[in-house]
């Protein structure tokens, strides 16, 4: 079954990501999947919950985790609204849906150890590799912004005058971060060797060995590489520098406001739940310094 006009709405309206529309289009073809096997129909327009319901016990029997199942319903409500606002159908089966539970997951950042230890104490080769490596680490760490912000980084998103960073977000929004003093002199070391890669003055900032534009398993392998010298934890990714950002700054005392304008959220729940590792260290250093608490 087509999602054409669904998908186009997605990219020209809403302003989702090609990742984004992909992982819908995936959704909504599963369920049409299921309903052609099960149904005999494939058209997914005007189905009623029951069927909506027995494809998630499917789910459930397959293993899935909530956290997934609510993810594809969360795909089929979308082209439902979609469905509603074109007029193609009167009511959505999922208007008196309610999502699975989901246990929260705590994320653990990297410790100011483990990032010393990265930043400071691990060897990276004095090559463009190296250097560019380490520039990306630094900008992460620097800045918070995601994997798919960095990759489209470009070198006139540099102010190195105004010392700050323009950063394209979900939804081509668009926000500033400062450039710090550290970032900037690594990024210039960098620049010095990408030069010598670059023989077509391409504008992205962060290239591969042979001159294209880097990609998402490269920048999550060097991420995981790098960070297994310093850390055990189970999940080393780009993500991960991102609430470690967010962590870090909190434990600072930085206002909530703020970190939510440097992460480029859209409300301030979302930037909430970095706030339990901030929370977690303010006990640490309450349960040392209170005098209620001196034995």
């Amino acid at each position: 079954m087509p999602f054409t006009t669904f998908t186009e709405y997605l990219k020209l309206e809403k302003n989702y990501s090609e990742h984004t529309v992909t992982a819908y289009e995936k959704d909504l073809r599963s369920f049409a999947e299921f309903c052609k096997k099960e149904y005999e129909d494939d058209s997914i327009i005007n189905v009623h919950y029951v069927q909506i319901r027995n494809w998630i016990v499917s789910l459930v029997e397959k293993g899935l985790q909530n956290a997934t199942i609510n993810r594809k319903i969360s795909s089929l409500k979308t082209y439902y609204k979609y469905l509603l606002k074109t007029k193609q159908i009167e009511a959505s089966p999922l208007a008196k849906h309610k999502a699975l539970k989901t246990a929260k997951k705590v994320q653990v950042p990297f410790s100011q150890k483990e990032m010393d230890i990265v930043l400071n104490a691990v060897e990276f080769k004095n090559d463009f590799e190296g250097v560019r490596n380490k520039t990306i680490i630094e900008m992460f760490y620097a800045t918070g912004m995601r994997r798919s912000e960095l990759i489209n980084l470009k070198q006139s998103d540099i102010d190195y005058t105004a010392k700050t960073i323009r950063i394209l977000g979900k939804r081509n929004k668009e926000r500033i971060v400062p450039l710090l003093q550290k970032l900037e002199a690594q990024l210039k070391e960098y620049i010095l060797h990408r030069k010598q890669i670059d023989n077509q003055k391409k504008e992205e900032l962060f290239l591969t060995a042979k001159g294209n534009k880097i990609y998402s398993n490269l920048v999550y392998r060097l991420i995981n590489d790098y960070f297994s010298i310093a850390s055990t934890k189970v999940k080393k990714s780009p993500h991960m520098l991102r609430h470690t950002f967010a962590t870090h700054l909190l434990n600072q005392g930085a206002d909530l406001n703020a970190v939510k304008e440097l992460l480029g959220h859209a409300s301030l729940a979302s930037t909430q739940v970095y706030t339990h590792n901030s929370l977690a260290e303010l006990k640490n250093v309450y349960a040392k310094a209170h005098p209620r608490n001196k034995k």
